[in-house]
């Protein structure tokens, strides 16, 4: 294998897209160990027959739903009405609703298209300084990747269960397992942002008239929550099938009920956001044949008998780990991340002792922050054109909320239970 790679790097550097690197990798290690490479025609065919992936497609069309309706507008108004009389009310109603939009829209930029527009003449307007504005909504445009029914998670799942560990790991863990970590992040924002300065001091205090309205407002989107997790959790539906009821739900409330999506829009949409899916698809679908390949040649169990020679507690482990998913965060986008690494790292990690939804909840927290780190955070360059602003002014302005969440990173990685009590890990 090591006589091809300079043939992969070369590829890698003439910018031929990542599944065709990921595939010939594949091929060429099947072929240098004479095995008959219809093997990764065969993965190709199991992952067609995996139930679990018909939530990507399912919930990734829901959240290109919601983005293009008013549900941002509407969910910014009632989390202002209930949360915004509180010190740094506004800031924390930016962070809590950016959480819940990125959950159920991806991570894809679209929490800063949509609700920046809201949200940042709103936080001036309050007397919020420009850099706290800024490196808040950057920032705050990855927050929800550990709250369901968030992508990442999902396909994070789907990859590890293709590997045979002695411990199952399930989506509906990996959803349970995010919440107090999400929560975390939240609340250390949330915290930060109320001892932010401002030289507007004026606020009203709770008015339970328009918290009702605001209420009343957004009472189709309140349910979908429930409907993802009460259902799931609930044992009434599969993951699977809680992504058909929120498609079918988000399209009949936002075609038919508010008809703010119109029958001629849709085409547009499911396109766009199919593209987005069939790019995923081709990704896991090389990848599965690679770790396949990665497996057959034993590539991760040298590796943790490599590693064990140099580092031989777990404490040490997590934080090469952690720097290492870090510096992985800032050079590649998370769903790239997610189908190359995972399968190399997770059975070196279940090695050291760490639970795999554990790692699963590190992996994620850690590629939030790549979102917003320099050079290539995905949100720096999306917030620039979104907020007409240098790249260089957005790196200065996410600096105090990159070492937040990154002390929040930290917490995660070396309290455990703090993502597997709800799982009884």
């Amino acid at each position: 294998m090591s006589l091809f790679s300079p043939i992969l790097l070369l590829l890698a550097i003439l910018r031929t897209p990542l599944f065709a690197i990921i595939a010939a990798s594949a091929m060429l290690g099947f072929y240098s160990e004479e095995i008959h490479l219809s093997v990764i025609s065969i993965e190709i065919y199991r992952l067609a027959e995996m139930p679990i992936l018909l939530a990507i497609p399912l919930f990734t069309f829901a959240g290109y739903l919601l983005g293009e309706s008013q549900a941002s507008t509407r969910l910014v108004n009632l989390s202002n009405h209930l949360l915004g009389w509180l010190p740094g009310g506004l800031a924390i109603v930016a962070i809590f609703t950016c959480a819940l939009f990125t959950a159920f829209t991806g991570a894809s930029g679209v929490t800063i298209i949509a609700l920046g527009a809201l949200l940042y003449p709103a936080l001036k307007q309050a007397g919020y300084s420009e850099n706290f504005n800024l490196g808040l909504l950057t920032s705050s445009g990855s927050l929800g990747l550990l709250f369901a029914p968030s992508l990442p998670l999902i396909l994070f799942g789907v990859v590890a269960q293709q590997m045979a560990l002695d411990q199952p790991i399930g989506i509906d863990q990996l959803f349970l397992a995010g919440i107090f970590p999400g929560l975390l992040m939240l609340v250390m924002l949330s915290i930060y942002s109320m001892y932010q300065p401002r030289e507007t001091r004026e606020k009203s205090g709770f008015d339970a008239t328009k918290a009702l309205a605001a209420l009343n407002e957004a009472k189709w989107e309140i349910p979908l929550p429930i409907i993802v997790l009460g259902g799931i959790y609930g044992g009434y539906i599969a993951v699977s099938e809680a992504a058909a009821v929120t498609a079918l739900y988000v399209l009949v409330v936002e075609v038919l009920v508010m008809r703010e999506i119109t029958f001629r829009q849709l085409p547009n949409i499911m396109r766009e956001s199919m593209v987005l899916v069939g790019g995923i698809m081709i990704i896991i679908g090389a990848s599965l044949a690679s770790t396949n390949y990665m497996i057959d040649a034993e590539i991760p169990t040298r590796l943790f008998t490599l590693i064990q020679q140099y580092i031989d507690d777990k404490l040490t482990f997590l934080i090469l780990l952690n720097l290492f998913l870090l510096a992985l965060g800032m050079i590649l986008d998370i769903f790239s991340a997610i189908v190359i690494i995972v399968p190399i790292i997770l059975p070196i990690a279940v090695g050291y002792g760490i639970h795999p939804v554990h790692l699963g909840i590190i992996f994620l927290a850690n590629m939030q922050l790549g979102y917003f780190t320099p050079p290539v955070g995905m949100n720096l360059f999306i917030a620039s054109y979104r907020f007409e602003k240098p790249i260089m002014t957005l790196y200065r302005a996410t600096i105090p909320f990159f070492f937040i969440l990154l002390i929040a990173v930290l917490i995660i990685t070396y309290w455990p239970a703090l993502s597997l009590v709800l799982i009884g890990g």
